[in-house]
């Protein structure tokens, strides 16, 4: 018995323009697990619906196996579903479980799942790449941003890139880099031609000696050249995030003191939690659908009263907030007026800049950025959430799930930005490897109203909390010795003792030092993140290489003891 399920031959498809898809041809046979990856706008999207039978290509050949079944979830969740009550009153991560559950059970010969990670809190993603994993007959192609869900699940990777699709036989990390060198090598060649081009063109502006007839082929050859470069189809651009930050507050960013906050007294959101948010701090904020981390950054935002307790905002905060439901974009207006209204003007790092200009750092071209934001894609809309967040200078930033339908290129690059900015950091993610990449702690939310502390990214998280899980007597054990004491009960013990002479000289110095250790991570950053370096001088990149973990652990240290003595005069 055959194991084709489907083929796609030299198919093509436009929309008004240029073709999205580009002489199209692939195979797929049972037991696939690939992923199709490509930049926002390449057409990932649209080959989805033509190979799920959805969209009609200009042109190409299309071949099904007979008695085909093909199950496609999209990228979007239906808000409403007529006559189903019990799906329209699920939360986001609740419904995309449940279409996911409904798709799987449909036992289909090819599933394609359209970012379906999107809305899942981790323990759901675990539970699909194990259906997943599973899996054998099934054929599955996806699209997704989730570096560490790609990683697991994908044995084969699909590449849209400028309408060709290349097929790649290995896993995500060895496709990243050599489609890196791909794009090196290509660089190269079109760098050399473009001399050629540049050299023959001046040979042909002398004019006389092209026309003799000895030379007729080289003008030929000039020609065809021509015609090579008006064809080509190069790269996308890529955005251009850049983070203002606003004028450094004060160490103490956020005082959170018996906070505690309940929509119904039977089932509580927090309990009693008490802690200090310290300036630059990178907070990841973890917890299942429905555990409560959105009302978590309400309250710390002041967005919501507590029931109890209280939140301190340090001296000097400068706060802006990304919202997961997009509240802050309004469909009906273009992408323009969303970001400056009936101005052609915004400011960025105190210097105007017209509109359009910004937002072509966001990749929106003039003539997108006159299109209402209805129109646009999950990925433009994700894009323009940031593109107006940013225009705030802000020394605290709160982001509720911002990689929701990011491409990997452009989630890279707003790592990249969160590593370099300098203020205070409150994240919610279910993004795995974005949370280890960005956060240096995080805030655990069981459910229940309890949040407890762990130090580093998602995979410390899970190691920590699965050595809790153990026995009950070890975690008790390891949950009262690991933890750290209140604010309260540390300030009440510390208290006991006063601050000595010295101590208060070494307090009143602290902030100085941090500082300064702040400044020099900086320049350290700015000087390796230079290329040229690692190969005009070696010795200075390893030197700059050496400093920087240690620069850290002193900032972290003198971090760690500015806390110390500050409570203690409280």
């Amino acid at each position: 018995m055959s194991d084709f399920l489907l083929s796609l031959k030299d198919v093509d498809l436009a929309f008004g323009g240029g073709k999205v898809l580009d002489s199209i041809s692939l195979s797929i046979s049972k037991g696939l697990r690939a992923a199709l990856t490509g930049r926002n706008g390449e057409g990932k999207s649209t080959l989805m619906k033509v190979i799920a039978g959805e969209l009609e290509p200009d042109t190409g050949e299309i071949v099904r196996s007979p008695g085909l079944k093909v199950v496609y979830v999209p990228q979007s969740v239906p808000s409403d579903r007529p006559g189903d009550d019990a799906f329209n009153a699920m939360s986001g991560g609740f419904r995309r479980r449940k279409i996911l559950e409904e798709a799987l059970l449909e036992h289909p010969d090819l599933l394609l799942l359209d970012e379906p990670t999107n809305h899942l809190d981790t323990e759901a993603i675990d539970w699909l790449e194990g259906c997943i994993r599973r899996t054998r007959d099934m054929a599955i192609l996806l699209v997704t941003h989730d570096r560490r869900f790609l990683k697991r699940i994908a044995t084969k990777i699909y590449d849209l890139d400028r309408g060709r699709l290349s097929g790649w036989e290995c896993d995500y990390q060895t496709f990243v880099k050599r489609k890196a060198e791909l794009l090196e090598d290509e660089t190269v060649y079109w760098e050399r031609k473009s001399k050629k081009l540049a050299q023959e063109e001046a040979w042909l502006r002398k004019g006389v000696k092209a026309r003799t007839t000895r030379n007729e082929g080289r003008v030929a050859a000039l020609e065809k050249l021509r015609k090579e470069f008006a064809l080509r189809r190069t790269p996308s651009a890529k955005a251009s995030i850049k983070i203002d930050t606003a004028a450094p507050g004060g160490v103490s960013v956020v005082k959170i003191k018996n906070l505690s906050f309940a929509y119904n007294e039977s089932k509580p959101i927090v309990k009693d939690f008490s802690d200090t948010i310290l300036r630059g701090e990178r907070i990841g904020i973890l917890g299942g659908n429905g555990a409560g981390k959105t009302t978590l950054l309400k309250l710390l935002t002041g967005k919501l009263k507590p029931s109890s307790g209280s939140v301190e905002l340090g001296t000097n905060v400068e706060m802006a907030f990304l919202d997961q439901l997009r509240s802050e974009i309004k469909d009906e207006l273009t992408v323009a007026e969303n970001i400056a209204s009936d101005r052609d003007e915004v400011i960025i790092g105190g210097v105007k800049k017209h509109v359009f200009s910004y937002l072509s750092d966001f990749l929106f071209s003039s003539e997108r950025a006159r299109t209402p934001v209805k129109a646009l894609s999950g990925g433009e809309k994700a894009r323009l959430l940031l593109a107006k967040l940013f225009l705030k200078p802000a020394n605290l930033l709160i982001m509720d799930e911002p990689t929701n339908d990011l491409d990997i290129e452009t989630l890279e690059l707003l790592e990249d930005q969160l590593l370099a900015y300098k203020g205070t950091l409150l994240l919610v993610s279910h993004d795995r490897e974005f949370l280890d990449n960005v956060i240096t702690s995080t805030y655990a939310l069981d459910g229940k109203g309890n949040i407890e502390e762990y130090p580093g990214g998602w995979e410390d998280f899970e190691r920590q909390s699965k050595s809790k899980r153990g026995s009950i007597d070890i975690a008790e054990s390891e949950k009262e010795s690991a933890k750290p004491q209140s604010p309260q009960l540390e300030s009440q013990s510390k208290a006991k003792k006063k601050l000595s002479y010295n101590e208060q000289r070494e307090l009143e110095a602290l902030p100085d030092k941090i500082d300064a250790l702040e400044k020099e991570l900086e320049s350290l950053r700015s000087e390796l993140s230079n290329p040229d370096i690692y190969r005009s001088n070696p010795a200075r990149a390893k030197e700059l290489t050496d400093r920087m973990p240690l620069a850290e652990q002193e900032l972290d240290a003198a971090l760690e003891r500015w806390t110390t003595l500050a409570e203690r005069c409280d």
